[in-house]
């Protein structure tokens, strides 16, 4: 691990630039979730629509709902039992908490807590929360290596943190926010175990 890599990608985070991290699936683009520019720039930067919703990410969920204190009930029982994990979750933002992270749900938010390893653990550990989206062009491919982060991304971070060839899969998106959760995207976590995994443990 390269711990001045480690404190210039905290530095950055904090200071809300982007930052290139990998993931357990694919490689991401991050910057600090608490100040609209920043995730707006980080937005221009991939070419993204800003009404398309960008996740929470973290290394505890704990840090999550200390974010968003309204899941730390009924509504966040599902999370509990998913999560860390390859999955995003879309849960209930009653008080419509980050929204330029919402995109044109507002009343929904989405978290990731990956499981990283280390640099990213590292980083992600020290800083707290991100703002978290994938390391491509908006419609790309997902970024399996570092190299496969399109030049235009690359040339707009602060920081760019390798960790080898990942999966290359993007997270499995479950919206949590209805009577029965929905899958909203099958990705590295097959929809059948997410489904059989809420059903014994919710």
């Amino acid at each position: 691990m390269d711990a001045r890599l480690v404190d210039e990608a905290v530095e950055a985070i904090r200071a809300g630039r982007p930052v290139v991290l990998p993931t357990d699936t694919v490689y991401g683009l991050c910057t600090t979730p608490y100040h609209s520019e920043s995730v707006l720039g980080m937005y221009r930067l991939k070419g993204r629509d800003e009404q398309q919703p960008t996740a929470l990410l973290s290394s505890d969920l704990e840090l999550i709902f200390e974010c968003v204190p309204e899941l730390r009930g009924r509504a966040g029982r599902p999370a509990r039992a998913l999560l860390p994990g390859s999955l995003t979750l879309v849960l209930p933002n009653p008080a419509r908490r980050f929204r330029w992270l919402t995109g044109s749900r507002p009343e929904t938010i989405g978290v990731r807590v990956p499981v990283l390893e280390g640099s990213a653990r590292s980083i992600v550990s020290r800083v707290g929360v991100v703002a978290a989206t994938s390391a491509n062009l908006a419609g790309g491919p997902d970024p399996r290596r570092l190299d496969d982060v399109p030049e235009e991304i690359r040339s707009g971070c602060a920081v760019l943190v390798g960790g080898g060839e990942l999966p290359g899969t993007p997270s499995t998106v479950v919206d949590l926010t209805g009577p029965e959760p929905k899958i909203l995207r099958e990705g590295a976590v097959p929809a059948a175990d997410v489904l059989d995994r809420i059903g014994q443990r919710v």
